[in-house]
């Protein structure tokens, strides 16, 4: 997040149990509703789990039709977020810097 805000890019996070215990359509089509998204970075908690392919899937599917216009990125960790999302977004340079 500190990265995101060093860069004076907005950033929101959506989460979700991955044990089934919430209603992940409509935590995630309400997120993803609230605004036009340029990108949409999905973790590897939701992908990397073989036994998440269904869930994985899904949350794919929410995003192509709930922020169509949105690239989709994927970090390997939780510290590469922002570079996965300035793949794929204008980014500013940091604040303070030149």
């Amino acid at each position: 997040m500190a990265r995101f805000a060093e860069h004076g890019v907005g950033v929101e996070t959506c989460l979700f149990g991955l044990d089934g215990s919430d209603d992940v359509e409509t935590i995630v089509s309400h997120t993803l509703r609230a605004r036009p998204w340029e990108c949409v970075v999905i973790g590897g908690g939701v992908r990397k789990p073989e036994d998440q392919l269904d869930l994985f899937e899904q949350v794919v599917n929410l995003v192509r039709r709930h922020a169509p216009n949105a690239a989709i990125a994927f970090n390997s960790t939780p510290t590469d977020t922002f570079d996965a999302a300035a793949r794929w977004i204008d980014t500013p340079r940091p604040t303070g810097s030149g």
